[in-house]
């Protein structure tokens, strides 16, 4: 099996749902190509430089606040350390579009619409997959899901060093060792360019640190913490790093595709036989801890959903 199996998504063979089914219970990360959204993503790619690239006063004009975790930000926090990166976050236009904060930039909002509306699609044809390939039934529909609604589209500038510029930096938190520290991401999977810099790196359950290669029109998939919980624990939530810029800047685009807003997440019976390893939560309160947690130093770890983990006795039979 391929360290990050490569899955046709318009033709997925036996082969590669095995090696799909394999990657998720050891790391969580799989490549989608046959998607058909080369020309989506170009033009994504195009508008995502240009935004980059635009005088600092366009970004700074949309910054983030705590009131409105959206726009442009260039100090978050992964483990309490600051990433080497700027972002920029949306939410679905047709509901959230009160929020969103677009920059002075002739086409670059439509170019963003069209790409969050192909990347729900695509997450929905992933989940269908996911669902198919673990057999659950219709009593198990609602696990494995992504809501357009709550989901999120990030568009991420690795910087060659610090990206806060010199006479900002009195009172931020330290710069991290790697660009980006290992953590997880909350929901149900994450949809992600990469520019063919490289950097990427997944964590396999034998705890060694592998790449997740830059493939030409692959799409990254990796598995989030709500997916873990659904399946409890037979799918990894994906721990992924980025190393440091050396010799140029990274551009990466990340679609967090989200449970809807009212979801409890829990084992789905399927797959909990045994007994569940985690007790519901909502994924309103986690969301909302885990966001706060990457706005400010709150003093402790972040939020995880090893949190509502049950302790599961060992069989000693």
């Amino acid at each position: 099996m391929p360290a990050v199996p490569i899955v046709d998504i318009s033709n997925p063979s036996a082969t590669a749902r095995e090696d799909l089914d394999a990657a998720c219970r050891d790391h969580g990360f799989f490549l989608l190509v046959g998607h058909g959204l080369d020309s989506v993503i170009a033009n994504t790619w195009t508008e995502t430089e240009r935004f980059f690239d635009a005088p600092r006063s366009t970004r700074t004009a949309i910054r983030r606040t705590e009131q409105n975790p959206l726009g442009w930000f260039d100090r978050e926090l992964t483990k309490r350390v600051r990433d080497h990166k700027e972002v920029f976050d949306f939410v679905d236009p047709s509901v959230g579009e009160a929020m969103n904060r677009w920059p002075e930039l002739p086409g670059f909002r439509d170019a963003m619409v069209q790409h969050f509306e192909a990347m729900s699609d695509l997450a929905h044809r992933t989940t269908v997959l996911l669902h198919s390939i673990l057999n659950l039934g219709p009593s198990s529909s609602s696990a494995l899901a992504c809501a357009r609604q709550g989901s999120t589209v990030r568009l991420n500038l690795y910087t060659l060093g610090d990206p806060v510029p010199d006479d900002e930096r009195d009172g931020l938190a330290d710069l991290g060792e790697v660009a980006l520290g290992h953590h997880t991401d909350p929901g149900t999977l994450t949809l992600l360019l990469q520019d063919d810099t490289g950097g990427l790196q997944a964590l396999t359950s034998d705890g060694n640190w592998i790449d997740v290669p830059p493939e030409p029109g692959a799409i990254v998939v990796n598995l989030g913490d709500c997916t873990q919980a659904w399946t409890n624990d037979l799918y990894r939530a994906a721990i992924h790093r980025v190393l440091p810029m050396t010799k140029q800047r990274r551009f990466s685009i990340p679609y967090f595709g989200n449970p809807p807003r009212e979801s409890i997440i829990e084992p789905v019976p399927e797959l909990s036989t045994s007994g569940p390893r985690y007790r519901p939560f909502a994924w309103r309160e986690f969301m909302a801890a885990r966001a706060y947690d990457n706005f400010a130093d709150v003093g402790a770890d972040d939020t995880q959903v090893t949190d509502y983990r049950i302790d599961v006795p060992e069989d000693v039979s």
